[in-house]
């Protein structure tokens, strides 16, 4: 987290627009301005949980200093001018903003990346500002999140285990559901304040754009947990972006305002993108650990979603694989790990020992609820994991599935895992010959290069590039 939570009444104008903006060396902070304030104390207290459902906290101080001076921009304009604010940029690969009551906002670095511009970073920050000023938290009623299939398989196969408890508390923890109406009110006050700080106030129009179409492409390939997504809390509409666009207009034609692209795309050059070397890494259809030191594969069409409690795969059929690991008894058999009560549904007359790549295995099937379950631990070192495949009852090919799935767990050589590095956002400048399509060959790691470049870059349908502009590519170089 940034040690800094920047008030309007704590800097000037000119000390906002330095090149470098730096904090003060005595800031007024949420925890010294609101230590008695009720609100403040909630969010306080929800605080270690978000970072735990988020990744931490992501460290980088040029990104840093470069979302600060945002924030600090947009303190200046606000109306609440007494409101403190902390920002955070949460290690997350979702695309998701949202604040608390008491000013504590938060950025995830998917959403950074996803970003073009300081005007389009200032919306959604404004965004969630106008929240705070309206009072919304207050108004706030907690939902129930949709119960995903990852999680059925989760509660019927684990029971009542702490791996359980742990995912029910991931898929529950929906921040900032907001109705329909306080959105669009968020989106005035943003505006408003996003605009009057200079900044472009067609920005918001143009990232609920982006966002859509960011949504479409992970509709097809999948990527990242949407309970985690600013979308799954946030609507977009085309009314919405009609009703953006009409309040931008209040400031002036399109081309008003900074949109400061420059010194953000500086920012986030280097940003890591996707999964983190302690999560792992999805390539494809496969998932490969570096410091773990294993690998498994997932047949085609199906989805893979890693999160730092476990790694999910949906498919066809409503079928869903689960990946975790577990720490056993010494001496404890695979055989008797599987009869130990852990599995509800168990039949113990399949359970039997495999040899899966030259790893111990066990493997058995279950029922519960309408649902079939095929089970396979793996022994690789000392360390025990577990393959969860899940299929509805009248489903016949689950066993084919879960065979393909365990299968293809293989403990990595020491020249496969020095080989895997982390993808990361790098900023070129386009050269005189390059094209979208020439760019995004240059893209690693990454499934559907070309439509993920555009997405990146809020490059339409049929947009090009020209010499010197400056583009988005993902790369572990």
């Amino acid at each position: 987290m940034m040690a800094l939570a920047l008030g309007a009444c704590q800097s000037s104008v000119d000390q906002i627009n330095e090149q470098a903006f730096r904090p003060s060396d005595n800031p007024v902070t949420v925890d010294t301005v609101s230590r008695n304030d009720r609100l403040a104390e909630l969010a306080r207290a929800q605080h270690p949980r978000i970072l735990a459902t988020y990744g931490g906290e992501y460290s980088d101080a040029k990104l840093e200093r470069m979302v600060a001076k945002v924030v600090g921009n947009l303190t200046l304009e606000t109306d609440n001018p007494t409101q403190t604010y902390r920002i955070t940029i949460l290690n997350s690969p979702n695309v998701n903003a949202f604040a608390l009551p008491g000013g504590y906002l938060y950025v995830t670095r998917g959403l950074l990346a996803l970003a073009n511009d300081s005007a389009e970073l200032a919306a959604v920050i404004a965004h969630e500002m106008g929240h705070v000023t309206a009072n919304h938290g207050v108004a706030r009623q907690k939902k129930e999140a949709d119960e995903v299939l990852a999680t059925k398989v989760v509660t019927d196969v684990l029971g009542d285990s702490s791996a359980a408890k742990m995912a029910l508390v991931r898929g529950k923890l929906r921040l900032a559901q907001f109705s329909r109406n306080q959105e669009l009110e968020a989106d005035a006050i943003g505006i408003k304040t996003s605009g009057r700080a200079g900044y472009d106030p067609y920005a918001a129009s143009r990232f609920l754009q982006s966002m859509s179409a960011y949504q479409d492409l992970r509709s097809v390939s999948g990527a990242t947990d949407p309970s985690l997504d600013f979308l799954a809390s946030h609507p977009n509409t085309p009314q919405r972006v009609e009703l953006a666009t009409m309040h931008a207009r209040g400031f002036g034609a399109p081309g008003t305002g900074s949109r400061d692209r420059d010194a953000y795309l500086a920012g986030i050059d280097g940003l890591l993108y996707g999964d983190t070397p302690d999560e792992g890494y999805v390539r494809g259809n496969t998932f490969m650990h570096p410091r773990l030191g294993i690998a498994f594969s997932v047949p085609a069409g199906f989805i893979i979603d890693n999160s730092a409690s476990a790694v999910t795969a949906t498919g066809p059929g409503d079928t869903a694989v689960r990946f975790d690991g577990v720490k056993i008894k010494a001496g404890m058999s695979l055989v008797d790990y599987v009869r130990s009560g852990w599995v509800a549904g168990l039949d113990p007359a399949s359970v039997h020992t495999e040899t899966i790549n030259g790893n111990e295995a066990a493997a058995a099937t279950a029922r519960a609820e309408g649902w079939q379950f095929d089970i396979v631990v793996v022994r690789a070192g000392d360390q025990v994991y577990r393959l969860l495949t899940a299929a509805p009852s009248a489903a016949t090919n689950l066993a084919e599935i879960a065979r393909s799935v365990s299968g293809s767990f293989r403990v990595l050589s020491a020249q496969e895992k020095a080989a895997l590095k982390p993808l990361r956002i790098k900023i070129v400048t386009v050269k005189p010959g390059e094209t979208v399509a020439s760019l995004a060959e240059r893209m690693v790691g990454v499934d559907r290069k070309l439509d993920l470049l555009r997405v990146l870059n809020g490059l339409g349908p049929g947009a090009t590039v020209s010499v010197g502009d400056k583009v988005k590519i993902v790369s572990d170089g």
